[in-house]
């Protein structure tokens, strides 16, 4: 079981968003949310860098550098993935539909 907090909770206490950068965003398929997605994170060269549980509403969340990411998604319901441009520190959003 993979030990990633809640993903559905708000960001922590004293997260400066002018210093962090977030990578958040939910699963979907046919516009539903997508429960229970394996949440993969992997850096600009496709290597494996982490992963979490999307939430009952299809939610995820990772704390990372900036950069260019691909976020993709494993679950029941099928496959997909993402591509975001971190410029620099704030919340940066994704959608990701699995089919």
């Amino acid at each position: 079981m993979c030990g990633a907090p809640d993903q559905a909770v708000a960001l922590p206490p004293g997260t400066d968003l002018t210093k962090e950068t977030v990578l958040t965003g939910r699963v979907i398929a046919g516009g539903e949310p997508v429960s229970g997605a394996f949440v993969r994170l992997l850096d600009g060269t496709g290597e494996f860098t982490a992963e979490v549980v999307a939430s009952p509403a299809g939610q995820f969340r990772f704390f990372a550098a900036p950069g260019t990411w691909t976020v993709r998604a494993l679950s029941r319901a099928g496959n997909g993935q993402a591509e975001l441009t971190a410029a620099g520190p704030g919340i940066h959003r994704a959608e990701i539909a699995v089919a």
